[in-house]
């Protein structure tokens, strides 16, 4: 319970095991002396939450903690997507923010984001400083009671609503949308995206069908709130039965979207990536850098050689992403896991608007979300991904990694390998331009193996000859 180590958005655990109000205020602390060491405790703090268990008290408690600093705190008055809380970050002009959220992670865990002045992720080195100053285990961390932070005016409830949602006008025009008469199934996920998109489209000819669009914190239908299979399979299931257009699919906080087509069929997050990427390139004639972690699609790749548009890749994660964004001034930038960011808004994933441009392709391209994934394979290429998770013995940790770095195979699932890329985890490129990556995760005792290949019969062994690497079968 003392060792407390911040992964890659922030720190997760598991309630009541290492996930407790103590150690929330540990980590509560380290971020007010983190703020006063970089000059930005004047500016204050914005403090969101999802819908998890108890997740409104954690996020009382850090505001208590950094109320007792003298830090202001605005609090959001209840569940909030996390777009909207790191939005709320660079509006309020605040020094960071923190967002009480395990995401995607299963129902027992929860989580403390935490966010730059900028709303986005806060990069390694920041990360690094804030786990150094962390109040050792028993230390008294000074806590002002919530009724009295509030009446001395440390913290203020607010409403993240309205400046989001004049945001995401500005950044798209939904209109279009709404007269579409699109039958839209949206599935939160249990989370703080319900109600989002049928108050967006509402007023119009579209209709929106919501489910699962309740607080249950124990995520029932899934093993957690992540919009992948087998998750999203009971959501899927009511395309079909409602004769929907599309599915939109967020996760428990919001981040990040899955996409369904008209059949009820998942369409993956990396080929998901490939359609934002033709979208802004090819419909709507934008240009500028695409950002991307090495996990995720090289259509991308492909689409920049043809529209002459650089991509960079860099490690897993929008501790990572964010900064290259910023440094760049990316068009996109996203992530394997089905988050993606856009110009114009903070360096933050973003689900429920990366819905809405998806939905605004179907408008502009007038087909259906099959069609759309069949004229970006006849740009690029047909690409076929799929991973596979697996927890491990903590103890064997330095021998899976010793059996990766060391691994110099010549061919993976029959196809010559032509490149190594250690970027984050060990990437092996191939020669059809494919990869295999083996990572572990920055957030949960898992390795993953993963990969993307033009050859759909080779996905398998592909993954089976990651899964022989790192000695894991």
């Amino acid at each position: 319970m003392s060792t407390i180590k911040f992964g890659t958005d922030g720190w997760r655990g598991r309630i009541a095991a290492d996930y407790t109000f103590d150690n929330l205020r540990r980590v509560s602390q380290a971020f007010a002396t983190y703020l006063k060491q970089e000059g930005l405790a004047e500016k204050g703090v914005v403090i969101g939450h999802d819908m998890r268990f108890q997740a409104e008290d954690f996020a009382a408690t850090a505001a208590e903690v950094l109320a007792a600093n003298g830090i202001h705190v605005w609090l959001t008055a209840g569940a909030t997507p996390t777009p909207a809380v790191s939005f709320s970050v660079a509006h309020k002009h605040a020094g960071g923010g923190i967002n009480i959220t395990a995401s995607h992670n299963p129902p027992q865990d929860c989580g403390f984001k935490v966010r730059d002045p900028n709303g986005g992720a806060i990069d390694p080195q920041g990360l690094k400083k804030i786990e150094a100053v962390l109040p050792e285990a028993g230390t008294a961390v000074p806590t002002l009671k919530l009724d009295d932070a509030m009446s001395d005016g440390l913290v203020t409830k607010f409403d993240a609503a309205p400046a989001y949602t004049e945001l995401l006008h500005k950044l798209i025009d939904v209109e279009p949308i709404k007269q579409a008469g699109f039958n839209v199934l949206y599935d939160p996920m249990w989370g703080n995206g319900a109600g989002w998109f049928s108050k967006l489209l509402a007023g119009g000819k579209t209709t929106v069908h919501e489910v699962h669009n309740e607080r249950n914190p124990i995520f029932p239908h899934m093993t957690r709130p992540e919009p992948i299979p087998p998750n999203v399979d009971h959501g899927l299931a009511f395309v079909q039965k409602l004769g929907a257009d599309v599915a939109i699919i967020n996760d428990g906080d919001a981040d990040r979207v899955g996409f369904g087509d008209e059949n009820g069929r998942f369409i993956d997050q990396l080929r998901v990536y490939g359609m934002l990427g033709y979208y802004f390139l090819e419909v709507l004639g934008r240009r500028g850098p695409i950002v991307k972690t090495i996990s995720t699609t090289k259509m991308l790749n492909k689409l920049g050689q043809m529209y002459d548009v650089p991509v960079y890749e860099t490690g897993v994660g929008f501790k990572y992403i964010a900064p290259k964004m910023m440094e760049v001034d990316a068009m996109i930038g996203g992530e394997e896991s089905g988050g993606y960011a856009f110009k114009g808004h903070v360096p933050e994933r973003d689900g429920i608007l990366a819905g809405l441009f998806l939905l605004d392709m179907m408008v502009k391209t007038g087909k259906k979300p099959s069609q759309m994934l069949e004229t970006l394979f006849e740009k690029v290429g047909p690409h076929f991904y799929d991973r596979i998770d697996s927890t491990f013995d903590a103890a064997r940790k330095p021998e899976i990694l010793a059996n990766v770095d060391q691994a110099r195979p010549a061919a993976i699932g029959g196809l010559k390998v032509t490149d190594i890329v250690t970027i984050d985890g060990h990437q092996f490129i191939m020669e059809d331009g494919g990869w295999l990556l083996i990572r572990f995760s920055g957030t949960e005792p898992i390795i993953r193996v993963y990969c993307e290949t033009t050859h759909e019969d080779r996905v398998q062994d592909i993954l089976q000859d990651g899964m022989k690497i790192a000695g894991l079968k």
